[in-house]
């Protein structure tokens, strides 16, 4: 039973997805730290009165919180741009190696 188990690790690449989550997870937390630390104090200096974090858009009894959404946004955008750097890199890299 462990055997098989260790076999359907081995065979799935489990462990390899467990640590690409583990890392993703962190260079998440690291790239929100970025946009929260640095890029956003910027934004928030251009923003006029500068609160980006408490910016909402009020319509009627509804109140949407804007300066969250940004933060999310900036934060998606920069780590696809990461994925698409890495994912190029390690591709192109594969391609020279095939040659």
């Amino acid at each position: 039973m462990i055997k098989e188990f260790v076999d359907f690790l081995k065979q799935y690449g489990v462990v390899g997805l467990a640590i690409a989550v583990i890392i993703g997870g962190k260079a998440n937390a690291m790239v929100t730290a970025f946009v929260d630390g640095i890029l956003m104090p910027i934004v928030g200096a251009l923003i006029p009165g500068g609160a980006w974090r408490t910016a909402t858009m009020d319509v009627g009894p509804v109140k949407f919180l804007l300066g969250p959404l940004l933060g999310a946004i900036i934060d998606f955008v920069i780590v696809a741009a990461l994925v698409f750097a890495i994912a190029k890199t390690v591709l192109k890299q594969e391609k020279v190696a095939k040659l």
